[in-house]
């Protein structure tokens, strides 16, 4: 099923209109015609339809629950995509109580671009709540189209993990493969969308017609300690498209965000700009951040890590910051 809309709006909103969107038959979103409507804008004005109707933010947390017990369920036997954060973790949470960890198993893909304090929560939680996890090697780094750095880079390391996905599954007999994508990522950038579609990847959050904030308001009810864990990227993130992605760099990153989780700051992302590292975090958290003693040690920490100047970003932290280098930020629409 594929549903198309047109909604009519003032200048410069110009008329837009929806398609299905990738790995996810039933859902669809606007897609801007107008390249002078910002990412922002496009997020503002996004719409998904889930299974023939509007996503209802006030749908009761309960039947939410039930319709991603229920897709689970009925997938029979599952490979859950882990990355550790809130997205995956429900989705594997659920699973695990609906088929048992003999027919839902979590993989976590290693590479230099998981921060290892990421890689040791992930494990934490599989093992508070019983799941089956496995760690696997996955060699995205090697391949020249990820290392390049260009846009599309989310594109190479998804499908790194989904070929990887693939093998363990047919491995392991397990029907399916599962992702954590919800519907508030699909108003985004995010080519890593694509990858799932070629690897007919499933993503329950999504086809239950959950965002971001019913995924946590779902784990606060499961009463998961992580329902609030902020959002988390992979440390590629932090690199500039066009500058080519390295071991060295993404251990430069790494090192630095290490230090500032350590001093209290828990929503930090460092971004790396050759010799200069550029830190945002909240504003809440600037002047902190500044003050004297932290800024020396952050400082130091930063010098430590290889980087000749350690800046602090006045706009505060912000998710795909280094997207807004791109001139259109339009989410592509996939066939």
């Amino acid at each position: 099923m594929s549903i198309f809309l047109k909604v009519w709006l003032p200048p410069p909103f110009f008329p837009l209109k929806t398609a299905a969107v990738g790995p996810f038959p039933h859902a669809c979103v606007l897609s801007i015609r107008s390249p002078r409507v910002t990412s922002a804008a496009f997020n503002l004005l996004s719409a998904r339809i889930c299974y023939g109707r509007a996503v209802n933010q006030s749908e009761s947390t309960h039947t939410q629950l039930s319709q991603l017990r229920a897709l689970l369920r009925e997938m029979g036997s599952v490979l859950v995509c882990y990355s550790g954060g809130i997205d995956s973790a429900l989705v594997l949470a659920i699973a695990h109580q609906e088929l048992g960890s003999a027919r839902a198993i979590a993989l976590t893909a290693i590479s230099p671009s998981l921060p290892q304090r990421e890689r040791e929560g992930a494990a934490a939680f599989a093992r508070a709540i019983g799941a089956n996890h496995q760690f696997v090697e996955s060699q995205e780094i090697h391949r020249p189209d990820y290392a390049k750095n260009a846009p599309d880079r989310c594109f190479h390391c998804k499908t790194e993990l989904y070929e990887i996905a693939h093998a363990k599954a047919a491995q392991w007999g397990l029907a399916a493969i599962v992702n954590g994508t919800n519907c508030d990522d699909l108003g985004d950038y995010r080519p890593g969308l694509q990858a799932a579609q070629v690897a007919q990847i499933r993503s329950p959050l999504c086809e239950a017609g959950l965002a971001k904030r019913d995924v946590r308001a779902i784990a606060q009810l499961l009463g998961l300690d992580l329902w609030d864990k902020p959002a988390s990227a992979c440390l590629a993130s932090r690199i500039p498209y066009g500058v080519q992605v390295t071991p060295a760099r993404l251990k430069q990153v790494e090192s630095l965000e290490s230090t500032l989780h350590g001093l209290g700051f828990v929503q930090v992302r460092v971004r790396h700009h050759e010799e200069v590292a550029r830190i945002e975090v909240p504003k809440s958290d600037l002047a902190r951040l500044v003050s004297p003693e932290i800024a020396q040690q952050v400082e130091q920490a930063g010098r430590k890590a290889g980087f000749r100047y350690v800046t602090v970003d006045l706009q505060g932290y912000r998710t795909g910051s280094l997207n807004e280098a791109l001139p259109h930020r339009a989410l592509p629409v996939l066939s």
